[in-house]
């Protein structure tokens, strides 16, 4: 592991360790946790269960109660491990470890009978893979908030750092599809070109599609067009700032763009990101 990799690491547990994060649909996706690969080990048996939410400190887990497991906690002083699966987006292989953890509380979850939440507590600090895949998460929802208004412009040099291979793209307005140029991204919009009259798109909603590779992936964002301004030289072109709608941001986008300001800390000195910090 590099000295720079080993000190976000660092970074990441000590900023974050107490911060619980929710594994709903988009965070299983942008973490590639493998949902089937998910155990609970008590013993020399393992358990199937679902991870409800995790922290660098511990999770809580769902799993069916039916199958002896209460009776096996017993028997191990409510020792178990807890067998976590990731396969990042753009890798090939997975990245599969246990996490030494102890059951501080088992409650039926909802109504069932049959299913409990557990809470588990980590004995030790979880592995590195962990730390890093979750805190990569963690730091792009803070500085989402944190850097909303940092505008990177989309230079040939930033596109090839976002893996944007064309500026070119499209707006959708009242639905329809329409050719427009990307100028510049933020977390909280984007500045785009495109044919049309600044009169009469002013205060319209839209949504614009942004493109990346390695891996391929692309975002829709709405939001509304907030401000707008004829091109010089070009009477049939307008410039419009699209303010996106703050909870329609994917977290992959952001996490996209923090990949890149955190990596190009030259550029954005003094600007309190986990690189800087």
């Amino acid at each position: 592991m590099g000295v720079l990799l080993s000190q976000k690491i660092t970074l990441y547990y000590d900023r974050f360790k107490d911060i619980s994060v929710t594994f709903t649909k988009e965070i299983i996706q942008v973490t590639g946790l493998l949902t089937q690969q998910i155990h609970l080990k008590c013993g020399n048996d393992f358990w199937p269960c679902v991870v409800y939410s995790a922290s660098f400190e511990g999770a809580k887990v769902v799993a069916n109660v039916k199958t002896g497991l209460l009776g096996k906690l017993q028997s191990t002083n409510n020792f178990v491990n807890l067998r976590f699966c990731f396969r990042p987006p753009g890798e090939t292989n997975t990245v599969t470890f246990f996490v030494a953890a102890r059951v501080m509380a088992s409650t039926p979850y909802g109504n069932s009978q049959d299913v409990n939440m557990f809470t588990i507590q980590f004995s030790n600090r979880p592995p590195d893979d962990f730390i890093e895949i979750m805190g990569r998460v963690l730091d792009a929802n803070v500085n989402s908030s944190k850097r909303k208004e940092d505008r990177i412009p989309l230079t040939a040099d930033n596109m090839r750092k976002l893996n944007i291979l064309s500026a070119e793209s499209a707006v959708f307005i009242q639905g329809l599809p329409r050719r427009c140029i990307l100028r510049d991204l933020s977390f909280s919009g984007s500045k785009i070109i495109m044919m049309g009259v600044a009169k009469f798109l002013l205060d319209k909603e839209g949504a614009v599609r942004v493109d990346f590779n390695d891996p391929r992936e692309s975002f829709t964002i709405k939001g509304k067009f907030v401000r707008a301004e004829n091109v010089e030289g070009k009477k049939e072109m307008v410039a419009l700032g699209l303010n996106f709608d703050e909870g329609a941001v994917p977290m992959g986008f952001k996490i996209r763009l923090n990949d890149m300001l955190t990596s190009t800390r030259a550029d954005f000195r003094g600007s309190g990101t986990v690189e800087e910090a």
